[in-house]
């Protein structure tokens, strides 16, 4: 007789394995709904003759409640973010009609007699710089030696024209700018680009600028903002 009861226990372990797997679905993590299934199955599947005590019950009861009030502080937590996250946004929202200046190599020509101010940062200081100035097409318009230039932020100005003193049509242009110390060894720089915030995107995860120059930058490069020169 008792090792019928034994055998019986064998199967019971056998369906209680089987529950158990089934209430974590092979997933090693343990949430709300499959704690609570994982409790039913101990339930239906415990040995009637040494069942659960009530101690052990209790316990598992508590580590329950401990569980669901983390996923309630969970909860709160990640409305907590998406409201802050909303903040950010309607305030990078409020840049659009602003003067940016992010980190890029794209400046952006009006029209004749225009003066466009390109700007870069130096690491170190350099002997001898120079700015390269592109079409779209990727032809030299213009080169502007700058010269012997201090660590920091250094701003210069292009009128509009090439080299041969014709003006350029309005349209975007890129900027390369090398700079060489003492010893005609290259000195990190950062080029920056400025303009007109047009409009901010969302969809790639985080807020996107695009300037009137044609410069789209992650609000992460932003460098500057200041009132449009367009505004009273």
């Amino acid at each position: 007789m008792v090792d019928g009861i034994n055998n019986n226990n064998g199967v019971s372990a056998g369906l209680a394995d089987g529950a158990l797997t089934k209430a974590f679905g092979g997933n090693e993590a343990m949430g709300q709904d499959a704690f609570l299934k994982l409790l039913v199955a101990q339930l239906q599947h415990q040995d009637p003759l040494n069942p659960q005590e009530n101690y052990e019950f209790v316990a598992q009861l508590a580590q329950f409640s401990s569980l669901e009030q983390s996923v309630g502080i969970n909860a709160r937590l990640d409305a907590l973010a998406a409201q802050n996250q909303g903040l950010q946004n309607s305030q990078i929202v409020g840049m659009v009609g602003k003067q940016a200046t992010v980190r890029g190599n794209i400046v952006s020509l009006k029209g004749q007699g225009d003066i466009v101010p390109i700007s870069f940062k130096l690491e170190a200081a350099a002997e001898n710089s120079t700015v390269v100035i592109r079409d779209q097409a990727g032809r030299t318009i213009r080169t502007l030696p700058v010269g012997k230039r201090a660590a920091g932020v250094v701003t210069v100005s292009w009128n509009g024209q090439s080299d041969a003193g014709l003006p350029q049509p309005a349209g975007p242009y890129q900027v390369t700018v090398t700079a060489k110390d003492v010893n005609d060894a290259p000195v990190a720089l950062t080029q920056q680009s400025s303009g007109t915030v047009r409009s901010v995107s969302f969809d790639q995860g985080f807020p996107v600028l695009q300037l009137d120059n044609g410069v789209k930058a992650p609000v992460g490069d932003l460098v500057s903002v200041s009132p449009s020169s367009t505004n009273p």
